[in-house]
């Protein structure tokens, strides 16, 4: 028996032959043993609605080319949000700022307020990513985080969110926003 095979029976067997065992050979510590994988039971996440916004824009303004690709910024008017444990308005003065890479995808960082009915300030930062080929369906997915003050709506700040982005018709110069929270 050579020496990797006698020193890969003794790991097996958690056992490390000190006579064999050298800096170069020793395995490095570990907190636990290995565990099958087959015992590491499988969770899929899953998600929950929480609300639907639509958010008025106004045109969008070119910022330039960079070396990243073109940059622009598209203003936000307003808006209304709702779902099953809030509603309320989207504030005017947040904006979606948006780079188009030279291969065609859209990274979308947008930041703004949503006021609830019950008068609370709630800062959302959407961060999307539009790749949309010619001949296939769009892929338009985003992650927010929320930073919501203490009380009826924390809730939001102990959360991973995703969402979806659809533009709406151009004469709406509006975008959809759907958001579920990963349960």
């Amino acid at each position: 028996m050579d020496r990797r095979t006698l020193l890969q029976v003794a790991a097996t067997a958690g056992v490390a032959p000190a006579t064999m065992a050298g800096p170069a050979d020793a395995a490095p510590p570990t907190a636990l043993p290995p565990t099958p994988l087959s015992t590491v039971p499988l969770r899929l996440p899953a998600t929950e609605f929480t609300y639907e916004a639509v958010v008025e824009l106004e045109p969008m303004v070119p910022l330039g080319k960079s070396p990243l690709g073109e940059r622009r910024i598209i203003p936000i008017t307003g808006g209304v949000f709702q779902g099953p444990r809030i509603r309320g308005t989207v504030l005017a003065g947040g904006a979606d700022r948006q780079l188009t890479r030279s291969d065609g995808v859209v990274l979308l960082n947008a930041l703004y307020e949503l006021k609830t009915d019950d008068g609370a300030i709630i800062t959302v930062n959407n961060r999307a990513l539009i790749d949309a080929p010619p001949g296939q369906v769009a892929y338009a997915y985003s992650v927010l985080d929320f930073t919501a003050p203490e009380g009826p709506h924390a809730w939001l700040n102990r959360g991973i969110f995703v969402g979806t982005v659809h533009g709406l018709p151009p004469e709406r110069h509006a975008v959809l926003i759907r958001v579920y929270r990963v349960v």
